[in-house]
């Protein structure tokens, strides 16, 4: 029962995500000629050169070869949902497109809400398991060998191609440029929607008063410390260095309470990517 409620928001989240991203494409990209990367800017070519072939019929017979080598490499589970995330963003699409009449705005605009949008449906999908199919599923499958990198950047990589032939055909370099602009967002806002939920801090804390610090840390802020033992390069005096991992919303907090014991402490606070294990988020298998 507990699967069954777990697929059934996992599907609900992979609709909403298709749906902000057919109304990107039908709203902000199609209306003002804007490069879109991928397998749907394959179509929008197709549909420039043959108007009577819909875009979204042409994303799904392009991605039936694509789908076939997902299903060897990595399996059934994740294409059945990435099936879904392209089969129904490509009815949203065809839908959408005759249900009103979409007026070309300021392509800067365009370009800025477009990308937000795709950014946003993008990372939803993904957190999901699943892809809308084409070069998304190819840079899941890219991941798989390059993990160090994040799905936007794989994504802008692949995409940037496709912009180049969209621009070619349009016939004007400005579709490029705001393409560029467009898939940018994309990137940023798609893996703040993967990692930025998951922002944590690191500090290093050198103090006379570690042992004072570390119960504070431990016993009222409920964090776990690490003592790290290091020596001074010009005293050649030992100290022991405390690393403290925490959430974003506590770095106030936390070097308040340092500063509180010991204002003389050294402390250096850094940006962790992710942060794994006891209190943080638990390691998935093919985690993105």
């Amino acid at each position: 029962m507990a699967s069954m409620k777990k697929s059934l928001f996992s599907f609900l989240f992979i609709t909403l995500g298709s749906a902000c991203y057919s109304l990107g494409f039908v709203w902000c990209y199609a209306p003002n000629g804007i490069a879109f990367g991928g397998v749907t800017g394959a179509a929008q070519i197709v549909n420039f050169l043959f108007p009577a072939a819909p875009v979204g019929v042409t994303v799904i017979a392009m991605n039936i070869p694509l789908f076939a080598l997902g299903w060897k490499l990595i399996g059934g589970r994740l294409l059945v949902s990435s099936l879904y995330a392209m089969f129904i963003s490509s009815v949203f699409i065809d839908v959408l497109t005759p249900l009103y009449h979409w007026q070309p705005m300021d392509p800067m605009l365009a370009s800025i809400f477009g990308g937000v949008l795709m950014g946003l449906s993008l990372g939803l999908v993904f957190q999901q398991g699943a892809t809308t199919g084409g070069t998304d599923l190819l840079a899941r499958l890219l991941k798989l060998k390059l993990a160090w990198l994040p799905m936007g950047k794989l994504l802008m990589g692949i995409d940037l191609a496709v912009i180049l032939a969209v621009a070619a055909v349009f016939g004007t370099l400005n579709a490029a440029m705001y393409g560029l602009v467009a898939l940018y967002i994309t990137s940023i806002v798609m893996d703040g929607v993967l990692y930025g939920m998951d922002t944590a801090k690191v500090a290093y804390i050198i103090s006379d008063k570690n042992q004072d610090i570390s119960d504070m840390l431990v016993r009222e802020m409920d964090r776990g410390v690490t003592i790290l033992h290091g020596q001074g390069a010009y005293s050649g005096a030992e100290k022991n260095v405390l690393m403290c991992a925490f959430k974003q919303r506590e770095i106030a907090a936390i070097k308040a309470a340092v500063k509180g014991i010991d204002p003389a402490a050294f402390l250096i606070v850094c940006d962790a990517h992710e942060v794994l294990g006891e209190g943080f988020r638990d390691y998935k298998k093919d985690d993105l």
